[in-house]
């Protein structure tokens, strides 16, 4: 009888160990694979130049950076997510501070944008610069102006 207790006793223990192995590993948190997050690691694409035209209002966006166009294709929002309201809102002060910032002499900032701001360059155009400038400042982790770059 006092053998039977034993066995007992030993299978209550490892009973207890892989309910507690169960537990410990059944806890972990799981990935939430709908957020997005830039990596610095993300490979860089050399030549990496897009041209948008707004053919109708003869404007264009040149984005000559190594590694925005597979970002683009990587994090951007689709278009038509955001309004053309909201990137126009967004650009005029983005692109406020990066003319600032180049007339400093900042070394990050290339060129001036030509932005006026009473001029409609179109849906593209703004969705173009937007995303620009909002992969321009994550990638160098500056903050251009009131808003808070997001994808």
């Amino acid at each position: 009888m006092s053998n039977f207790i034993q066995i007992l006793s030993n299978m209550k223990n490892l009973i207890y160990i892989i309910a507690l192995f169960f537990l410990i590993f059944g806890c972990t948190t799981t990935k939430d694979t709908k957020t997005k997050t830039f990596q610095q690691t993300d490979k860089a694409v050399q030549n990496d130049t897009i041209k948008i035209a707004n053919e109708e209002l003869e404007y264009e966006v040149i984005i000559i950076d190594p590694g925005f166009n597979s970002w683009f294709y990587s994090y951007a929002r689709p278009r038509n997510y955001y309004s053309q309201q909201y990137m126009e809102t967004r650009n005029r002060v983005w692109v406020m501070e990066w003319n600032s910032r180049f007339n400093q002499g900042d070394r990050r900032f290339d060129m001036s944008i030509d932005y006026q701001n009473n001029i409609n360059y179109g849906y593209e155009v703004n969705y173009m610069l937007y995303n620009y400038l909002t992969y321009f400042q994550l990638t160098h982790n500056i903050k251009l102006g009131g808003f808070v770059p997001r994808i």
